[in-house]
């Protein structure tokens, strides 16, 4: 609440500040935003301001330096979103060890990346080295501890990847945190340890809220540096980075209505528009395209089962969560239960998804490590069951999936820390709803209907995870995410197409919006909402 000294005249409490007069160089929204909050708190405290006092401290409030409030526009990501969609499927869904793909999948690369650039330093430059020094800046430092940051980070530098690092070797990292681990520079070998990560400010005008700053250390000093910046879904840049040459798309588009329009011009469905720009941007085939997505599938099928397998365990950290899926899938085979059935096994897959990710093992970035729940139940849901889909009908399910993904990275963005939760969930939801309408042989527009309506109502979503652990409330969300695609995909396929009255580009440009808007408290740094309400531990 505001600092101002309360006015006991009581004749201007309900008084509104003339937003005309505020400073030109702010923000007159957030100002009126401001303004209306700092007034519903009067009336509920029962405090009294003048509209000056008001209007002062609404202007100081909209003016405050916000963690991830705007990026760097240096940034590629925000570049990108000037031209048409380049990524690429291999670059999209990515396998990693959990909970949080900008916090852990992210992390790995980029500490993996830094060793393997020290490595080709020149050999007089070694000679000075002692060590090496990580520093997480903004969300990865204010919930970091809960996402594993510091474990991920470390393992990047001692040479493991995501793909292919054990989890168990994290989890080995968790229970000896002293433990050193010895590291090869040109002659010479130095030991690291968790120490070497240090949680930096949580608070500052970084290039993105998620900001990491690797360094090469002779004593205390650095001889060679590099800031790097995790922005969601794994994908990683840093300072001064250039982007790869790709070949231009064979069908460009930037919106869902160009994509679209080359459909239905070629009398093409949403996934093989997908597939043909994969082909032609990657110059891969699309036997080699095909295989890449059985192998994402089968790592979703046994991301479920393993999840599945584990009955009543508790999950790392102090909030000493129960899971849940193996209880929820077995009351699901219950007939008594029969008329749950449906929904009970699609939460369950994708609660078992999810808490594989709370203990950090591996998981498939759809499109982040927190949302890694929902693509798998409905993989799993439409594999696995009497539908028995197969795997061919599978690649065009993930190809229309990733094509929303693709879409909602241009415009808007995938990071919990940039536009909070709706950018993981809601997204994951709309990439589950396209996918379940392209297996089912839907036109075009439907998969667009069915994806619009699973991220519009998750609009506004934040992210808030108690204790800084990706377990409450997004274990939990992620089944909401996964019914709530098949709802959609239900609702799209019971309507007349073309009366469906929200376009899928309007919701990314409103999920843009909002997460601009939204405060960076919701924006997983665990300073509000359940995370500040909700005490477990």
């Amino acid at each position: 609440m505001s600092n101002q000294p309360a006015d006991t005249s009581d004749k201007t409490s309900e008084a509104v500040a003339d937003p005309t007069t505020i400073a030109s160089s702010l923000n007159r929204r957030a100002f009126i935003v401001r303004n209306a909050v700092i007034g519903a708190a009067m009336v509920m405290t029962g405090r009294n301001m003048t509209p000056e006092a008001r209007a002062a401290q609404a202007e100081k409030e909209a003016a405050a330096p916000k963690l991830g409030s705007k990026l760097s526009p240096d940034l590629d990501v925000v570049k990108k979103s000037k031209g048409p969609v380049m990524t690429l499927v291999d670059e999209f869904y990515k396998v990693g060890p959990g909970p949080s793909s900008s916090h852990t999948i992210g992390p790995m690369r980029i500490t993996y990346d830094f060793y393997q650039r020290c490595t080709r330093l020149p050999a007089d430059q070694l000679s000075k080295a002692t060590g090496l020094k990580v520093h997480l800046f903004g969300s990865l430092s204010a919930t970091g501890k809960g996402h594993g940051t510091e474990r991920a980070s470390l393992a990047g530098l001692i040479g493991k990847e995501p793909a292919t690092v054990d989890p168990l070797f994290l989890d080995e990292m968790r229970a000896k945190p002293d433990q050193k681990y010895p590291v090869k520079l040109g002659d010479k070998t130095f030991d690291l340890s968790l120490a070497d990560i240090v949680y930096d400010a949580t608070k500052g005008e970084f290039h993105h809220p998620n900001t990491m700053i690797c360094k090469l250390m002779a004593g205390d000093k650095p001889i060679y540096e590099l800031e790097y910046y995790s922005v969601g879904g794994g994908f990683i840049e840093w300072k001064g980075y250039t982007p790869p040459k790709k070949n231009p798309p064979k069908y460009p588009y930037a919106t869902m209505k160009e994509m679209r329009r080359h459909a239905e011009q070629n009398k093409l469905s949403i996934a093989q528009v997908i597939m043909a720009n994969e082909t032609t941007i990657s110059g891969r085939s699309e036997e080699e395209i095909n295989t890449f997505l059985d192998k994402i599938t089968n790592a979703m099928l046994a991301t479920v089962k393993s999840g599945l397998s584990m009955k009543d365990d508790v999950l790392p950290g102090p909030i000493k969560l129960h899971s849940k899926a193996a209880t929820v899938w077995e009351r699901a085979q219950d007939d008594k239960y029969e008329a749950d059935r449906a929904i009970a096994q699609v939460s369950a897959f994708a609660l078992a998804a999810s808490e594989e990710n709370a203990r950090g093992h591996l998981v498939i970035t759809a499109p982040t490590g927190g949302s890694a729940g929902v693509m798998p139940a409905v993989v799993y849901a439409l594999m696995e069951s009497k539908r028995k889909v197969s795997k061919e009908k599978m690649r065009e399910g993930l190809l229309a999936g990733v094509g929303i993904g693709y879409l909602c990275k241009h415009n808007a963005t995938l990071s919990a820390a940039e536009g909070g939760c709706q950018s993981e969930i809601g997204v994951a939801s709309a990439m589950a709803a396209a996918l379940i309408a392209q297996v089912m042989d839907c036109s075009p527009q439907v998969i667009e209907n069915a994806a619009e309506s699973a991220l519009e109502h998750h609009l506004g979503m934040t992210c808030d995870p108690v204790a800084g652990y990706v377990q409450v409330p997004c274990i939990e969300r992620c089944a909401f995410g996964a019914v709530k695609a098949w709802v959609s995909f239900t609702i799209a396929t019971n309507e007349i197409e073309s009366r469906h009255r929200v376009d899928l580009d309007t919701t990314i440009k409103t999920l843009s919006d909002t997460g601009k808007e939204m405060s960076a408290k919701y924006k997983e740094t665990s300073e509000a909402g359940l995370a500040a309400n909700l005490v477990l531990c």
